[in-house]
């Protein structure tokens, strides 16, 4: 696919979302990606946790060679490299890793052991937010595995929205998938899933900040179990 690199505004890309958002918000997740690889070709990247490959493996249909960003904070499950390393290898994506300035033992020397535990915000900007930002900088607009059913904080996720942290095109595909039509994409089509998913957690993120689901918590319950915290600061 040969797509032209349009030079687009901030208000253009602001106005080009919120009426993508509209126009597309019963399109299936396969022409949520089309339209998004139509639109920024290679300005347009996924970011996966690798929790799953679903988003990844759904964009590589659209525009295969995709750029999937991964975000390796030093802090991660060795289940959740490995989940990487596999898509990496038998998926048509660009993997791009992307680090802090800071690793787990400068961060440590400078703030003190267990960042995570005293301040976790602060952790997951360092090790998160910022990375991210710098990441993403070349791109016009990014794609995430955001579902609706996941949690309150993210039922009113629009398939395609603004991004004003970041000045970016955010594109949510599967959006209004539930957990079972997850499912179902992973089983119909052989997608990598990262095997803590089949031990009991239902959202996988860093491991000293992560934990196994109770019967009848929500997906993302396990995440900064016992805080006020619930999102890392990357969607909101």
């Amino acid at each position: 696919m040969t797509v032209v690199q349009e030079e687009r505004t901030t208000e253009d890309l602001k106005a080009l979302a919120e009426r993508a958002g509209r126009e597309l918000e019963d399109a299936s997740a396969l022409d949520i990606l089309r339209w998004a690889a139509e639109t920024f070709g290679s300005r347009f990247c996924v970011t996966s946790s690798m929790e799953d490959a679903v988003v990844a493996h759904l964009a590589s249909r659209a525009l295969p060679g995709v750029d999937v960003v991964f975000l390796d904070t030093g802090y991660h499950f060795p289940e959740t490299i490995g989940t990487r390393d596999a898509v990496e290898a038998v998926m048509d994506v660009n993997v791009i890793t992307l680090t802090p300035r800071r690793t787990v033992a400068e961060q440590d020397a400078e703030y003190g052991p267990k960042l995570h535990d005293r301040d976790p915000d602060l952790c997951c900007a360092l090790r998160k937010v910022r990375p991210l930002e710098e990441g993403l900088e070349g791109y016009q607009a990014w794609a995430t595995g955001l579902r609706r059913d996941e949690s309150a904080t993210r039922a009113n996720t629009p398939v395609v929205g603004w991004d004003e942290k970041r000045g970016k095109v955010k594109v949510s595909p599967i959006a209004r998938w539930s957990q079972e039509d997850v499912q179902t994409y992973v089983a119909e089509h052989g997608v990598l899933t990262n095997p803590l998913l089949m031990d009991g957690y239902a959202s996988v993120g860093c491991a000293p900040c992560t934990r196994r689901v109770l019967e009848g918590e929500d997906s993302r319950a396990g995440r900064w179990a016992g805080r006020s915290k619930t999102e890392c600061g990357l969607h909101g």
